[in-house]
């Protein structure tokens, strides 16, 4: 059954308390299948004509196909998602975070990379995370608390793309969470989980009336939650914009919240609030065999470091090879530590370090693809120097700052072949378990290298004043030869990320998988460390072969969130990734 209007508040709370019968339209969203606490669901590809979202719940990817469906761009339906996933999965993304964000622009056929990323305070200093030994704190001891939180950027980087991209007013795209916020909506069996497992979450007095029962228990899976507070946030925002949230009462709280912190207080300020800027970039871009794929540039390494992979693999016959293969393992493997070597010397917030030129130069990566053998794992891989540039930059020190996986990925297109690709964090699950007017803020600062120094060189990502972390998300979009766009795509995992995404591109580019069978294939790579393999997978059956070939293999549970859109001719087809609670909607 079609239906022409978008569903008002009503209907909205019908389909969260009805989650696991959820309304799927015609056309198009995935059957949901019960899940477990995992949130791992079996799904089929889902096809559309016309548009088509991707999200990481339910109830977000109804609420872009329902601004789609009312003639809204890839770039207002992408608000709205932002917006509901805030609501039903706040451990991985929102208000309180940052973002990055492609857009492809139909009509003038490009492409702009987005920078909503948290930016560190003006009182920040490199020496940040160690302690008073001068080493590096316990993760979580700098994590939890008002120290980790950067200044958020999801509302700047969104205000910015809408008012380029946007056809529908910015008030309307929030009233799908508005009405799930006061009505409610139906704690799912992976909130409920992330919620039960959290050992910090309870200490934030906000957060503990939010999360937990009165007696202490975690929300169950099937209870309803209700958010009035960020409801009358949304309202304001939604009214005033996002200067709502970055001055005035919203921002003050916000601040005080940092800097009160009774473990682990902050220094943000409220003139850093109020100088915050998102900017606009110039996306990386690069060819794999037919196809232009481009991705995000620093102060994110995904674009780079997934162009580096694909680059280095192009001198193999990737596509003569079975995807869950010895030797493809191997190959992607090892063109991973070369690509990973590369980005913990070079890459950080261009601002503050050029990322030397040449990174993804033909000529320096079939340089690098030398370095790997069909028979033989390298063992740990060395930074490469593809420039004069890179000589120079040889003084800096090499980190590999912790980022978690708590993260979410949406992918859209509309009818007019506009398309958005966004990763979205506030980085480790739950962020700084601090919680204000009914959202949680970021612990971003937590992915700058805690040393900011190695073997006597600065390290580029070091933490710096003003400075925006390091980050691995990869949104991604491909071209065809014609130009057309051929895949939109992208994940949430921390520094793994990269290999997800790029694993997912050679699913569908090189062994022609369609977008759900691309998500489904079992997780592996390296990260210039230990190859690791997804546990519990028919790739986990190769550990035994790859240490004969000299790898260390560790065996993990590798929960990506890959989301994609890929055109075939003139369909699209969805896929979302089966290990998280996500759907493909569309028609």
């Amino acid at each position: 059954m079609k239906r022409s209007h978008r569903p008002g508040a009503q209907g909205l709370l019908f389909l969260g308390l009805a989650f696991t019968g959820f309304w799927t339209g015609s056309g198009g969203a995935q059957d949901q299948a019960p899940e477990h606490a995992s949130g791992r669901t079996v799904k089929a590809a889902v096809e559309a004509k016309l548009f088509m979202v991707v999200a990481a719940h339910p109830l977000a990817a109804e609420a872009g196909r329902a601004i789609l469906r009312t003639g809204g761009t890839a770039l207002d339906a992408a608000v709205a998602v932002q917006m509901v996933l805030n609501l039903v999965e706040p451990q991985s993304s929102g208000i309180g975070g940052g973002a990055f964000l492609l857009h492809h622009d139909a009509a003038t056929r490009t492409l702009i990379a987005y920078d909503g990323r948290e930016v560190a305070p003006g009182a920040a200093r490199p020496q940040r995370f160690l302690d008073a030994e001068g080493k590096p704190q316990d993760f979580y001891a700098a994590v939890v608390g008002g120290k980790s939180v950067g200044v958020p950027g999801t509302l700047r980087v969104l205000e910015l793309a809408h008012a380029r991209h946007g056809r529908l007013p910015w008030a309307k795209l929030f009233e799908p969470a508005i009405a799930l916020a006061e009505s409610g909506f139906v704690v799912s069996p992976r909130l409920a989980a992330a919620i039960a497992r959290d050992r910090f979450l309870a200490r934030d007095a906000k957060a503990r009336e939010y999360f937990f029962e009165p007696d202490g228990q975690p929300r169950a899976a099937g209870s309803v939650l209700r958010n009035p507070a960020f409801a009358a946030v949304l309202r304001r925002i939604a009214k005033e914009g996002a200067d709502a949230f970055y001055q005035g009462q919203i921002a003050r709280d916000l601040v005080a919240a940092v800097r009160q912190h009774p473990d682990n207080p902050g220094d943000l300020s409220e003139l850093d609030l109020a100088r915050y800027q998102a900017k606009a970039r110039l996306p990386v871009c690069g060819r794999y065999r037919v196809y232009r794929v481009c991705g995000m540039p620093p102060p994110s390494s995904g674009g780079i470091t997934v162009l580096q992979i694909l680059g280095l693999l192009e001198h193999f016959a990737l596509p003569s090879l079975a995807p869950n293969s010895l030797y493809a393992a191997h190959l992607f493997s090892e063109a991973g530590r070369l690509a990973y070597a590369d980005r913990n010397r070079y890459l950080a917030d261009p601002d503050f370090v050029v990322p030397p030129e040449g990174l993804t130069d033909p000529a320096y990566l079939a340089e690098r693809a030398r370095l790997i053998r069909w028979n033989a794992a390298m063992g740990r891989a060395r930074p490469g120097e593809p420039s004069a540039t890179a000589v120079q930059q040889a003084a800096l020190g090499e980190d590999e700052a912790l980022e978690f996986p708590s993260t979410s990925h949406v992918s859209i297109v509309d009818a007019q072949g506009n398309a958005v690709a966004l990763t979205t964090t506030i980085e480790d699950g739950f962020g700084a378990r601090i919680m204000v007017h009914g959202f949680l803020l970021n612990n971003q600062l937590t992915d700058f290298a805690f040393l900011p120094m190695e073997a006597g060189r600065p390290v580029a990502n070091r933490v710096e004043a003003g400075k925006r972390p390091r980050s691995s998300m990869a949104p991604t979009i491909v071209y065809d030869r014609h130009g057309r766009i051929k895949m939109i795509t992208g994940s949430p995992g921390g520094s793994a990320i990269i290999n997800y995404v790029a694993r997912n591109l050679l699913a569908v580019l090189d062994w022609g998988l369609d977008a759900q069978a691309a998500a489904n294939l079992p997780n592996l790579g390296s990260r210039n460390g230990p190859t690791e393999i997804e546990a519990h997978t028919v790739a986990a059956g190769l550990a035994d072969k790859l240490r004969a070939m000299g790898h260390e293999v560790r065996l993990a549970e590798f929960n990506s969130g890959v989301h994609s859109i890929v055109r075939v001719g003139k369909r699209w087809i969805g896929g979302a990734d089966p290990r998280r609670e996500g759907r493909a909607s569309g028609e």
